[in-house]
C-alpha cells in the first residue's frame, strides 16, 4: 500500500512539473515574439476587471474569420492586416483598452499604433487568446460559450491545452 501511495504521489508531482514546464516553454516562446513595447495585462487581472464590472475596452486584433470562431465576450474586432484608425476613433483616449490576438504579437503591433495615436491606457493581453483559454477563461462564438479556439495555424495549435483548436 505504501508503494502505491508513493507512485500516486510521484505521478501527481510529475503532472504538476509537466504543466509548469509547459507554461515555462510557452513563456519562453512568447519572449521570442514580443518586443515589450506595450505593457501587459495578465488573464487573471483582465478576467477580474471584466467580472467586477470595470470599464474595459477589448479590441480583438485578429482577422474576421478568427473572430467569428472565438473571442472574449464583448470584444470589438479591429483586425490586423486591414486595421484602420477609423475603427477606434470613437473610443475615449483615456479608457482602459486591452488588445489581444492569438499569442499577443499582432496585438502588440496594434497596441503600439494606438499609443502613437494618443491612447494613454493601452495594454496587451499576455499570451493572447491561447493563454486566456488555457487559464480556464471562456471564449465565445456569437455570444455562446465555445470550446473552439481559432489558433491561427497548426504552428500555434500545440500551445493550446484547453479547448478545440481551429485554423
Amino acid at each position: 500500500m505504501k508503494g502505491y501511495l508513493i507512485l500516486i504521489s510521484l505521478f501527481f508531482s510529475f503532472c504538476a512539473n509537466a504543466q509548469r514546464d509547459s507554461s515555462s516553454a510557452y513563456d519562453q516562446m512568447l519572449q521570442e515574439h514580443y518586443e515589450f513595447s506595450v505593457p501587459f495585462i495578465y488573464p487573471d487581472e483582465l478576467y477580474h476587471r471584466i467580472t467586477t464590472g470595470a470599464k474595459v475596452v477589448l479590441l480583438d486584433t485578429r482577422e474576421q474569420k478568427e473572430f467569428e470562431i472565438s473571442t472574449i465576450q464583448g470584444a470589438q474586432q479591429v483586425g490586423f492586416l486591414f486595421y484602420s484608425k477609423k475603427r477606434v476613433e470613437s473610443l475615449n483616449k483615456n479608457d482602459l483598452i486591452v488588445v489581444y490576438c492569438t499569442i499577443g504579437a499582432r496585438s502588440e503591433t496594434i497596441g503600439e499604433r494606438l499609443v502613437k495615436a494618443g491612447y494613454t491606457n493601452v495594454y496587451n493581453l499576455y499570451g493572447g487568446l491561447i493563454h486566456w483559454k488555457n487559464m480556464g477563461y471562456p471564449v465565445y462564438n456569437n455570444g455562446v460559450e465555445t470550446k473552439n479556439v481559432h489558433v491561427y495555424s497548426k504552428k500555434w495549435e500545440l500551445w493550446l491545452e484547453k479547448g478545440n483548436p481551429v485554423y
